[in-house]
C-alpha cells in the first residue's frame, strides 16, 4: 500500500446527489490514464449490510463475486470502471460496531473504556488499509454515504480526518459533492447552501480540496469565484457537474471540467500531462446511446415498480443489450398486482416487445407475475426471467402445461400439493436472515445447442446468485417430459440454473436462477441481455411489419 493515494468523496446539502456516480466517473477517468484504481463505499447505517432492507428503503442489493450483499453504488463502480469488487469494498456502520463489540467481548482492548474515538475510528481506518492492501491500487477512492451533518456519519468523517494525518496530506485529496439550487423566479444559482455545507465539513477539521457542484444550469465564472472565496477552495478546483441525459456521459463531462487533473495535481502525481485519457471507446458508447436507430419498449413486471432503483442493474443491463443492437430501451413498468386475470394482463402488456420478470421475495404480486409469464409464453413474447422469474416461470409451466394446477413454491404456500419450487437443503436449519442465502459466484454448465449456450457461446459460465429457494428436483423429470428444457445446471447436476423453451416452440423464452444483470457492462453487454434484446428487436420489427400489412 506504500504507493497508494487516497481520494475521499463526501456530500452536502441534500442526499442522493450522485456521489457514487462522481466517484465511479473519477475511477473511470483515472483508469483511462493508465492508473489502477478501486473504490470503497462507507454506509453509515447500522444494518450490517443492505441484504435485509426493503428495496423501497434502499434500492437494489448488489451482489459481488465473493457473495457480499452491498450498496447499489458498487454496481455503478463495477460498470463504470469495468472491475470486479468484493466485500472489502463496502463497509457499513453496523459492520464496524459489530467488529468493535466482538473485540471488546474477547478482551482485545485490554480493559480499556471502548469509545467512538479511538476504537470505532481506528476500526474504520483499518478497513481503508485492508481494502488498499488487497489490490494495492495507485488510487483508492473512498465514498462516505449520507450528507455532512448527519449524526451517524460523524465517526466516518472523523476517521478520514485522522487518516489524512496518518498517511500525509500529499497522499490524500478531499472531494466534496454539493448542490447549487437554481431559483427560477430570480433566475439565480444559489451558492449559500454549499457554503454552509463546506463550513460544516470544516468545523470537524476537513477542508475540501475540490468542490463538485451538481447543477441544472451552467456555473458562471463569478459564481465559481464566489464559491472559491467562501470555501477556501482553489477556483480551478470548483467543478460543475451538470445534469446529463445519459448517465454514461458524466465521466466525459467531468473530464472536460478537469476533475481528474485537479485530483491528480493535489495528489502530486506530476506525470498527469503525459497521461492523456483514452476515452475513445467510451465516447463511441455515448455517441451510440445518443443516436439510437430504434426504440424498444420492454416491460419489467414486478412489485417494486414505484422505485426504479430497486431494479437498477436490470435497467442498466437492458440498456447495454439494446445499445449493442443500435437501439434504446424504454421501460414499461408493470405492477403485477394489476395483472389479476388474462384480460387485465393483456392490457398491461399491450405494445411491449419483450418481458422481464426480475428477482424479489414474498408472495405479493406473484400471481400477477405468473399471469404475465403465461401471456408471454402463449403469445410468443420474448421473455427473460431472473431468479424469482425462473421460479415463477416454473410454476406457470407446471400449472398450465405439465398438468399440475396446484403447483406452487413453498415460499408462497408452505403446504402446497406440488412444491415445484422449494427451500434449498442448505437453508432449512438457518434462523438468521442476513447474509445466509446462496450468494456469490458459482459455475453453470450449459447444454449444447440450447438457447443459453448459443447466447453465451460457451459451455461453462460463472454467474452471481442470491436466493434461498430452488427448482425442486422431484419434479424435474415430469417438467422435462412435458417440454420444459433445463439448459443450465450446477456441476454436480443438483441445482437447476436455467430453464427455457425450445426455439421451435417459442422464439426466446429463458429464465435463470442467478442474476446476470450484475455482470453486464456499458460497452460489453451481458450475453443473455444482448440476446434477449435482439429477440425483442426482431419482435418489434415483426409487429411493425404486421401492422403495415394490415394498414396496406
Amino acid at each position: 500500500m506504500t504507493h497508494t493515494k487516497f481520494v475521499f468523496v463526501t456530500g452536502g446539502v441534500v442526499s442522493s446527489l450522485g456521489k457514487g456516480i462522481v466517484a465511479a466517473s473519477l475511477g473511470r477517468l483515472l483508469k483511462a490514464r493508465g492508473y489502477t484504481a478501486t473504490v470503497l463505499k462507507f454506509d453509515p447505517y447500522i444494518n450490517v449490510d443492505p441484504g435485509t432492507m426493503n428495496p423501497y428503503q434502499h434500492g437494489e442489493v448488489f451482489v459481488t463475486d465473493d457473495g457480499a450483499e452491498t450498496d447499489l453504488d458498487l454496481g455503478h463502480y463495477e460498470r463504470f470502471m469495468d472491475t470486479n469488487l468484493s466485500r472489502l469494498n463496502n463497509v457499513t456502520a453496523g459492520r464496524i460496531y459489530q467488529s468493535v463489540i466482538a473485540k471488546e467481548r474477547k478482551g482485545d482492548y485490554l480493559g480499556a473504556t471502548v469509545q467512538v474515538i479511538p476504537h470505532v475510528t481506528d476500526e474504520i481506518k483499518a478497513r481503508i488499509t485492508e481494502a488498499a492492501h488487497a489490490t494495492a491500487p495507485d488510487v483508492m477512492i473512498c465514498e462516505v454515504g449520507g450528507t455532512v451533518g448527519d449524526i451517524e456519519g460523524l465517526p466516518f468523517l472523523e476517521a478520514i480526518r485522522q487518516f489524512r494525518y496518518d498517511v500525509g496530506f500529499k497522499n490524500t485529496c478531499m472531494v466534496h459533492v454539493t448542490l447549487l439550487p437554481y431559483l427560477k423566479t430570480s433566475g439565480e444559482l444559489k451558492t449559500k447552501p454549499s457554503q454552509h455545507s463546506v463550513n460544516t465539513l470544516r468545523s470537524i477539521g476537513i477542508q475540501p480540496d475540490v468542490l463538485v457542484c451538481r447543477t441544472e444550469q451552467p456555473v458562471s465564472k463569478n459564481e465559481a469565484l464566489k464559491l472559491a472565496q467562501f470555501t477556501n477552495v482553489d477556483p480551478e478546483a470548483v467543478i460543475q457537474c451538470r445534469d446529463q441525459a445519459i448517465l454514461y456521459e458524466v465521466p466525459l463531462a467531468l473530464e472536460s471540467e478537469g476533475l481528474a487533473i485537479r485530483v491528480l495535481e493535489k495528489l502530486g502525481m506530476h506525470d498527469v500531462a503525459q497521461k492523456a485519457p483514452e476515452l475513445t471507446n467510451w465516447q463511441a458508447l455515448v455517441d451510440g446511446l445518443k443516436r439510437p436507430a430504434k426504440t424498444l419498449r420492454v416491460a419489467i413486471a414486478g412489485k417494486y415498480t414505484e422505485l426504479s432503483d430497486a431494479y437498477l442493474s436490470v435497467i442498466e443491463a437492458l440498456k447495454h443489450g439494446a445499445a449493442q443492437h443500435g437501439a434504446e430501451v424504454k421501460i414499461a413498468w408493470i405492477d403485477t398486482e394489476h395483472c389479476k386475470n388474462e384480460q387485465a394482463t393483456e392490457q398491461e402488456l399491450a405494445g411491449v416487445c419483450g418481458l422481464v420478470i426480475p428477482g424479489g421475495f414474498g408472495y405479493r404480486g406473484v400471481e400477477g407475475k405468473i399471469q404475465a409469464i403465461k401471456y408471454a409464453r402463449e403469445k410468443k413474447l420474448p421473455f427473460l426471467g431472473l431468479c424469482m422469474g425462473l421460479q415463477c416461470a416454473t410454476i406457470e409451466y407446471a400449472r398450465h402445461v405439465a398438468g399440475l394446477p396446484l403447483a406452487n413454491s413453498t415460499e408462497f404456500e408452505e403446504e402446497t400439493l406440488h412444491p415445484v419450487i422449494a427451500l434449498m437443503d442448505s437453508q432449512r436449519k438457518l434462523t438468521h436472515k442476513g447474509g445466509t442465502m446462496r450468494l456469490g459466484l458459482y459455475p453453470c454448465h450449459l447444454s449444447g445447442g440450447s438457447l443459453a449456450q448459443q447466447a453465451y457461446g460457451a459451455d461453462v459460465v460463472m454467474e452471481r446468485h442470491r436466493h434461498r429457494f430452488e427448482f425442486n428436483n422431484d419434479y424435474r423429470e415430469a417438467l422435462v417430459q412435458s417440454g420444459l428444457v433445463i439448459s443450465g445446471m450446477s456441476p454436480d447436476r443438483q441445482l437447476v440454473e436455467i430453464v427455457e423453451l425450445p426455439q421451435a416452440v417459442h422464439p426466446w423464452f429463458l429464465a435463470t436462477q442467478f442474476h446476470p444483470e450484475f455482470k453486464s457492462r456499458p460497452d460489453r453487454a451481458h450475453p443473455l441481455f444482448a440476446s434477449f434484446m435482439a429477440a425483442a428487436s426482431a419482435n418489434a420489427d415483426l409487429a411493425l411489419t404486421s401492422t403495415t400489412a394490415v394498414v396496406s
